[in-house]
């Protein structure tokens, strides 16, 4: 930037915060550098950029006024909520604004007897569950991060959790929400009732990263508490039979209530953190929870003891109380933090794939951990097939941050090769925006940008992030052939 421009970019400030202060109260614009920084990137903090401009409304009408005045000056907005995001969809940029819904914490209603909950987006994900306990209800999708992470940021991300196997993600389990659009108007998505007359936009709605509108009020389904969980731990000696052992699951008419796997780097690192006694010795470990009526459960548990024992489990264990269940979970929700323990840094990622490809796929992973030099702790939902490989790398060492990314992406590409998707739970984001390329071709994305268009057609919502430009699919495909591989097919009429 030379000296004209950085003189226009403060004259710009200026004048931006001059009007933003005639909307919100003084503390709750931020604009020195130093109350910036923590906004500077979400959970993918390889990509740090500070905003022109924080701002902290707690109304509606604030929403609004911020987002008309942005819309007139055609300034970008990047909506956040608590930053857990792992694909840079909340990064913001440089010359915009950063329109912060910490303050919108409120859970406005329950109502036990139609089972929902209306909240505002910056509900914590367990806080919906903690209020509705009295009534005995509880908000199924359970992200890892869900002491932490918002209801916003959920619907943004479609975020589901180590139960969506049975209750689904996020856009199973909420009803109705109200948006605001770049223009400043207030939307009403969905409806009171389980359906709706028109188009399904409460589905488009989420997992719209933030590209379509802001979200200010989130009505959510709850659901009765189950009479009795029950936890199984299965441990195996060979990762692939873990995978098979989940197909197996499967195919015997179950349908836990979770179902998720753990290799042995990712287990040791639970253990010392948690200490949730899983067996070191094991080369993979699976959790399986099910839940239901008494009856329903012992059921259930007998046939899938049976299943994984059939399936060259070397120990098979059922928690022998609530105490139990709940530690075999915690070792699997804080499997994140603890393989923080064992590395200066890891790359999280996220990829969706049928079933019955876990075991390629697991093999294919373990050969590229080879190729690369490059350690991987695998988690994730095995029920659903939504992977979550965590890549042990040193930022510090030159080059080795580029070498993990080059290793993430062949993850990705190898999901869309066997017929899945390059994303589960986490958004695409900045982080998985040249996959996009290789999962669609120029007519889909073309009408990705045509729905961004409809709903913001000065495309200042989040602008740059999870819908790629065809011009940028063709660079990545260019990159691709130079470096000698096979371009992918659907890029030849880029």
């Amino acid at each position: 930037m030379n000296m004209t421009d950085k003189e226009e970019h403060s004259g710009n400030k200026l004048s931006l915060l001059k009007a933003l202060l005639k909307i919100l109260p003084e503390d709750a614009v931020l604009h020195e550098k130093e109350d910036l920084h923590p906004y500077e990137c979400d959970g993918l903090s390889a990509y740090r950029k500070l905003p022109m401009i924080v701002v902290l409304p707690d109304t509606i009408e604030q929403v609004q006024s911020i987002l008309r005045l942005c819309y007139e000056l055609e300034l970008p907005v990047v909506a956040r909520g608590a930053g857990t995001g792992l694909s840079g969809g909340a990064l913001p940029l440089e010359n915009g604004v950063l329109l912060s819904l910490a303050r919108f914490k409120e859970i406005i209603h329950i109502d036990p007897k139609r089972r929902i909950a209306r909240v505002q987006p910056g509900v914590r994900n367990l806080s919906i569950s903690q209020a509705a306990n009295q009534f005995g209800l509880y908000y199924a999708p359970d992200p890892s991060s869900q002491i932490a992470c918002t209801i916003g940021g959920n619907v943004a991300e479609n975020s589901g959790g180590v139960h969506c196997l049975k209750y689904g993600l996020t856009v199973h389990n909420i009803q109705q929400l109200k948006i605001i659009t770049m223009e400043g108007e207030l939307l009403s998505i969905g409806g009171s009732g389980l359906d709706s007359a028109g188009y399904d936009l409460l589905a488009l709605m989420t997992g719209s990263e933030g590209m379509l509108g802001v979200i200010v009020e989130v009505t959510v389904k709850l659901l009765p508490k189950p009479e009795r969980a029950q936890a199984i731990l299965a441990a195996f000696d060979n990762v692939v039979k873990a995978g098979e052992a989940v197909g197996n699951i499967i195919a015997a008419g179950i349908i836990p209530a979770g179902l998720e796997m753990m290799d042995k780097l990712a287990i040791r690192a639970a253990e010392d953190f948690v200490h949730a006694g899983y067996p070191l010795d094991a080369e993979a470990i699976l959790l399986c929870e099910l839940d239901g009526t008494n009856e329903e459960v012992s059921e259930h548990v007998a046939r899938v003891r049976d299943v994984l024992h059939q399936s060259g489990a070397t120990e098979v264990r059922t928690a022998k109380d609530e105490a139990e269940r709940l530690t075999f979970w915690k070792g699997r929700k804080a499997a994140f933090p603890a393989v923080g323990r064992l590395s200066p840094d890891y790359y999280c990622m996220d990829g969706t794939i049928p079933r019955k490809q876990l075991p390629r796929v697991l093999k294919t992973m373990a050969e590229l951990s080879i190729e690369y030099n490059l350690p991987v702790a695998n988690v994730f939902h095995a029920g659903d097939g939504n992977l979550h490989p965590l890549i042990l790398y040193d930022a510090n060492i030159p080059g080795e941050l580029e070498r993990t990314e080059e290793f993430g992406g062949k993850i990705l590409e190898l999901c869309v090769e066997v017929g899945g998707t390059i994303t589960g739970e986490h958004g695409v984001g900045i982080e998985k925006i040249n996959q996009m390329c290789v999962q669609f071709n120029s007519l889909e994305l073309t009408h990705f940008h045509a729905v961004k268009a409809a709903f913001d057609e000065k495309s200042l919502l989040n602008p740059g992030k999870a819908v790629p430009t065809l011009h940028r699919c063709a660079e990545f495909g260019a990159m691709h052939v130079h470096k000698g591989e096979l371009p992918f097919p659907e890029l030849e009429r880029f």
